[in-house]
Order: C-alpha cells, then sequence, then structure tokens
C-alpha cells in the first residue's frame, strides 16, 4: 500500500526513561510517534499516563513538540510509568522496569477509534501487551483500523515481560514484524544470535508467521529486511554512541514513512532508516530534535 501522506497510530507505554545523564521521556511506541512527527507524518499515540506531575510534564513535552494528546488517557488511580535504565560500557541499556502504572491499562476512546479507523498503519509492541487489559485493547483497534492498514509488531523482549507464546501469536497477524537478531534466534530456535543469520532467520519468520515483511536489526552489524521474498542489507556505520536507548525506534519510524510513501527503492529505504539510527546513537536520550540537514 502507497501513502503520500500516511496517518500513523502508535499504541503502548509512554513513560520516563530515567538515565545517568538526566530524565527523558521515552516508551518504544511513544519514541516511534516522536521521531515519525519528526518526519513530518501525522501520528497519533494510544496511551496513558498518571494525574501526578510526571504526567503533567509528559504531556506538556508532547504539546510542545506538536504531538497530539487527544488520545492518551490520564489515569485516576495508578502513576506514569518509569524506567531505571543503566548503561554499558558501549552505551547499550538495561531497564528496570515499574510495576502497575498507567500505561498497563490504556483505554481506547472514541478519539482513539476515530483515529484507528482513517490510520494507515498501526504500530505497537510487545512490552505494553503484559496487561491483559492493553491486549483487550488491542485487539479492538485492530477490529477498526482498515483492512489494507499495515499492522506493524516491535517485538521488546523485557524479561520478565517476555511472553514468547503472545509474540509468536501476533506475528502472524503483521504486516511487518520487528525484531532485533537476538529477538529473532530465541524466535526461531531458542538458540544464540550470531552475525550472519539474520537472512535465515527472516525467511524462517516468514514462512512461519506468513509475514510479508520481516525486519531484522543487529546493533553496529546493521539491519535487514525481508519485502517482497527479496532480502535486503544494510551495513552498518561507526558512529561515537552516547546510549542506544530510542535508535531502534527511530530507524523504524523512517523505514515505515519510507516505505509506505514508495519513492525511494527498498534498499535506499532501508539505508536511510539506518542513518537515522545510528545518528540518534550519538545522542542522549531518545528523543533529540532532528537537525535539518538530517537526510529524509
Amino acid at each position: 500500500m502507497s501513502a503520500a501522506h500516511p496517518r500513523m497510530l502508535c499504541f503502548g507505554e509512554i513513560l520516563w526513561d530515567f538515565l545517568p545523564e538526566g530524565i527523558f521521556p521515552g516508551g518504544a511506541p511513544f519514541n516511534v510517534a516522536y521521531h515519525l512527527k519528526q518526519l513530518e507524518v501525522e501520528t497519533h499515540l494510544i496511551s496513558a499516563v498518571g494525574r501526578d506531575l510526571l504526567g503533567d510534564e509528559l504531556l506538556r513535552r508532547l504539546r510542545h513538540w506538536g504531538l497530539d494528546t487527544d488520545t492518551i488517557e490520564r489515569h485516576q488511580g495508578l502513576p506514569t510509568g518509569y524506567v531505571v535504565a543503566t548503561l554499558g560500557t558501549t552505551g547499550d541499556a538495561t531497564f528496570d522496569i515499574t510495576l502497575s502504572v498507567a500505561w498497563d491499562q490504556i483505554t481506547v476512546t472514541e478519539d482513539g477509534l476515530r483515529a484507528a479507523i482513517q490510520a494507515n498503519a498501526l504500530v505497537f509492541g510487545s512490552l505494553a501487551l503484559r496487561s491483559p487489559f492493553n491486549r483487550a485493547a488491542l485487539d479492538r483497534l485492530m477490529a477498526v483500523v482498515p483492512a489494507q492498514a499495515w499492522r506493524v509488531f516491535d517485538v521488546n523482549l523485557r524479561p520478565p515481560h517476555d511472553n514468547l507464546a503472545l509474540v509468536r501469536e501476533l506475528a502472524a497477524r503483521t504486516t511487518l514484524f520487528k525484531l532485533n537478531a537476538e529477538e529473532a534466534a530465541r524466535i526461531v530456535d531458542g538458540g544464540e544470535p550470531s552475525f550472519g543469520r539474520e537472512e535465515r532467520d527472516a525467511h524462517y519468520l516468514a514462512e512461519k508467521f506468513g509475514c510479508p515483511m520481516v525486519c531484522i536489526t543487529s546493533g553496529a552489524h546493521g539491519a535487514g529486511l525481508l519485502h517482497q521474498g527479496k532480502w535486503h542489507w544494510e551495513t552498518g556505520r561507526p558512529v561515537v554512541v552516547a546510549d542506544t536507548v530510542g535508535a531502534g525506534d527511530a530507524f523504524l519510524a523512517a523505514l515505515l514513512t519510507l516505505l509506505m510513501r514508495q519513492q525511494l527503492p527498498t534498499g535506499e529505504c532501508l539505508a536511510q532508516a539506518c542513518r537515522l539510527g545510528e545518528w540518534v546513537a550519538t545522542q542522549r536520550g531518545a528523543t533529540p530534535v532532528h537537525p535539518a540537514n538530517l537526510n529524509r
């Protein structure tokens, strides 16, 4: 499906990332929505924050960035979520994720349903689906998005929130299945990731789950995309990493936008998405403002 001016809907967590250098807005679906907006794509985020100061500040920042907040609920009984991130020597992050927070109970409102009916793509991850409440909400959205809209599943396995049975179930309902090399290896055969197996794993996942497109990212090595039966690979370029938080989400936002617009060959879409992800890895936090000279 081609959409010169696509409308995107992102479903899932919005929270605060507590990093050693400070606190930053985060959550994979929010990060994707933020970068879609930076890429001048009409975007709605369906999520929830608490009626607290952390929630107030999240909404203030979203409005400052021009993101619509009408589809973000204020939860009366649960606080705004946050995670404590620890950075390794290479900038990779590990996360301690709080439980029983607002984004565990995301309500789909009338505004959310209206956005879904008009969406060209529904982007969702696996972390928010730790909650049965949210799994029911996602089912409701999937039922109303247009039949031709892309269902974009961005896997985010964070133990203990790593239900592989649920991931496999949702993969079978997905247009674009995006995951990293470690997650792909785990789902394919439970093995360890090794550079060079990405293409084989992508073909297996596409055949196993009937996914038209499978994208596997492999850190500094690069990323690959199985699209219309053809494997495309883009080798990563070396950068000085500040932290990797949000880099994969920026990559997905760019890849999705470029593929849907169908203005570039698939390989070039993948290359430009890699360049954005690499640039975000050189910045602190998941939401840096894109420079004017960044490739579109």
